[in-house]
């Protein structure tokens, strides 16, 4: 077993770069996003990790501001990207009752709905434990086997041996990749992070 990779020193934004969506490119700047108590909230960009990894498990802490006024994906919204390219929705989606849907807080964004709403109320911590067997590509960069993935979202199991045949939109790759880097998601929203590790698994 590997050793845990912190990526989050707790008082800056070293080995992180700056994404901007709009343009799918890198903004050409550093991070600015607010770093306090080692608690990371975000301000303006998305950021994603200077370390890639192929299959791993991350580990990624969140709390959501309590935002009454707005409703459905402007609410509390951010995104944790596994390599960069498949996105688990980061959403206010507590107390939601029914049919999760493929836009809730846990889904794996367009892909597959959360098995069960786990999601916390605002303000809470909570934790994302995703295990990921990344993709196998060809030589020539078609896929061989696609990516597999199996979250925990607050301890709660949310997805189990899902298949990722496609990319998200919005990450920093509009394309499939063996190995990739952690990628969270600025959607004008002031979610904060904490304690971002991942373990490389043999």
């Amino acid at each position: 077993m590997k050793d845990k990779i912190y990526l989050f020193n707790g008082e800056n934004l070293d080995g992180w770069y700056a994404y901007d969506t709009i343009k799918l490119a890198p903004a050409d700047e550093r991070p600015n996003w607010d770093i306090k108590d080692g608690v990371y909230t975000v301000t303006k960009y998305d950021i994603y990790s200077e370390y890639e990894y192929g299959d791993a498990h991350v580990h990624v802490e969140f709390n959501l501001p309590y935002m009454p006024d707005r409703e459905g994906q402007w609410r509390a919204n951010s995104g944790l990207y596994i390599h960069g390219c498949y996105e688990i929705q980061i959403l206010d989606t507590y107390g939601k009752e029914g049919e999760t849907a493929l836009d809730d807080c846990g889904a794996i964004y367009g892909i597959a709905a959360p098995l069960v709403n786990a999601c916390k109320a605002p303000g809470e911590w909570q934790a994302y434990d995703v295990f990921v067997r990344a993709a196998r590509l060809n030589e020539d960069g078609s896929v061989a086997k696609h990516a597999v993935m199996t979250v925990f979202l607050n301890g709660e199991l949310i997805h189990n041996n899902v298949e990722l045949p496609h990319h998200c939109a919005c990450g920093n790759y509009e394309r499939i990749v063996e190995r990739g880097p952690v990628f969270l998601q600025d959607h004008a929203c002031p979610v904060s992070f904490r304690n971002v590790w991942v373990r490389e698994l043999d």
